[in-house]
């Protein structure tokens, strides 16, 4: 199995810090987003950053998460129409 981080070793130490930084911004915007736009909660990967904050999440009713999953569901028909369906139970 090759390693998928192989690509690394190649980089300059210039080139690895602008790869950390890029993973950190992607890292920090899930970490701040609120409402629908936070889809799962990842708390062992914003505890990644160095930089700790107070988490401060909204979190929608009931009926509009469920009307937010069904429209989040219903983007990946679309999106990705050809990926492999699963009936197994999710085990958060």
């Amino acid at each position: 199995m090759a390693d998928p981080d192989g690509d690394l070793e190649a980089l300059s130490v210039e080139a690895l810090l602008a790869e950390a930084k890029r993973m950190r911004r992607a890292i920090r915007a899930h970490r701040d987003m609120t409402e629908h736009e936070l889809c799962w909660h990842h708390p062992d990967m914003w505890d990644l950053l160095p930089d700790k904050k107070p988490l401060k999440v909204t979190v929608p009713d009931w009926p509009q998460f469920m009307r937010g999953c069904i429209r989040y569901r219903a983007s990946l028909d679309k999106q990705l129409p050809d990926a492999p369906i699963t009936t197994k139970e999710h085990k958060g």
